[in-house]
């Protein structure tokens, strides 16, 4: 299928990288615990959680540090719901005392070594990437038309719940070698089967679990246009043929290596005739339309909106203005015009 191949042992030189210890005492280092803390209650200050840590902060630091270095630190028991937006998924919340702090006070350290593993087409969660970083590399490949006339476009069966531990285990071992911080990854890993969506950390390990799939794609098999954001995946490329074969080698690499499988809904076609519906939006060679879901809810917000009287200009751009972030990176203006009031468009700035 003319899909270029490096040798094994090439491609396992370019991952070894070198492991990191000793970060422990920087995890638990007093300082550290009081920044996560600063960390973990911003936009949550009027929370339950907070407000019952406030009342003894500086001692519950002081006992948070001592469990760490005692071993002591147990993960506390899930509350666990259902959310139904944008799909049904299970979401699980553990407290702000000890654990959501613990969290961060691991990603203040870990943060800039595991992101130094991860390939720049890979986006979800990770600073000065995330939606627009994606939309951004989209539409800049989009550009070369010849060798972007075919998407392949897949995503992975129940990708949270699926993550196996061990190989979770094993993938952090790559990069990590503290014995003690290994543990406390541990705690926080066998908690739950899967991966939680809803913990802090959960992103983190996701993104971790697919990182060498991800440098498999770019290096061994050398697929140049390539983007990821968690478990969504696109892949460009002017054969329509080739993606098949492509996906062939993906899903054999899914199994063998990561215990995933791909849902049956992935989809090889020419990006002029459908689009590529990726990160909120639906990117075209020429132009980029807002998602059809979150164009129906901005729809159904503006015809409330208009049917209020006295609604001030102020107002009405508070109430829309989320969705207007969306317009701004997609080419809306006709939609704009047609479904807001000529009185309130004429003073949007988007």
């Amino acid at each position: 299928m003319g899909i270029g191949r490096e040798t094994e042992d090439s491609y396992s030189e370019k991952q070894s990288m070198k492991r990191v210890g000793n970060l422990y005492e920087k995890i638990i280092d007093i300082d550290n615990l009081r920044l996560a803390d600063e960390k973990a209650r911003r936009g949550k200050l009027k929370s339950y959680g907070v407000k019952a840590h406030d009342k003894n902060r500086e001692a519950n630091i002081l006992k948070l540090h001592e469990m760490l270095k005692n071993r002591t630190f147990r993960t506390s028991g899930y509350h666990i719901f259902k959310i139904y937006e944008p799909k049904e998924r299970e979401i699980f919340r553990l407290p702000y005392f000890p654990d959501r702090i613990v969290h961060h006070a691991v990603m203040n350290i870990l943060e800039p070594i595991w992101v130094s593993v991860f390939t720049a087409d890979s986006f979800s969660c990770i600073k000065k990437r995330g939606i627009h970083g994606a939309m951004r590399k989209v539409k800049l490949a989009l550009e070369d038309i010849e060798n972007t006339r075919y998407c392949l476009k897949i995503d992975i069966r129940k990708f949270y719940p699926s993550i196996d531990h061990d190989i979770l285990k094993q993938i952090i071992l790559r990069k990590i070698k503290c014995p003690d911080t290994l543990w406390l990854l541990n705690q926080v890993i066998d908690s739950t089967p899967g991966v939680p969506i809803g913990n802090y950390l959960s992103q983190y390990f996701a993104n971790l679990y697919l990182t060498y799939f991800d440098h498999w794609i770019k290096e061994n098999v050398g697929i140049k246009y390539y983007f990821r954001y968690a478990d969504d995946m696109v892949f460009l490329h002017r054969d329509k043929t080739f993606l098949h074969g492509l996906l062939v080698l993906i899903n054999d690499y899914l199994n063998m290596e990561l215990n995933l499988s791909l849902k049956e809904n992935y989809q090889v076609f020419p990006v002029v005739a459908r689009g590529i519906d990726f990160v909120g939006f639906v990117f075209y060679h020429t132009h980029t339309k807002m998602r059809k879901g979150i164009k129906k809810n901005f729809c159904r917000a503006v015809a409330k909106l208009n049917k209020r009287e006295n609604v001030t200009d102020n107002e009405y751009k508070q109430r829309i203005s989320s969705w207007l972030g969306w317009a701004k990176y997609s080419n809306s203006r006709h939609l704009l015009k047609t479904i807001i009031k000529n009185e309130y468009y004429g003073n949007l700035r988007f």
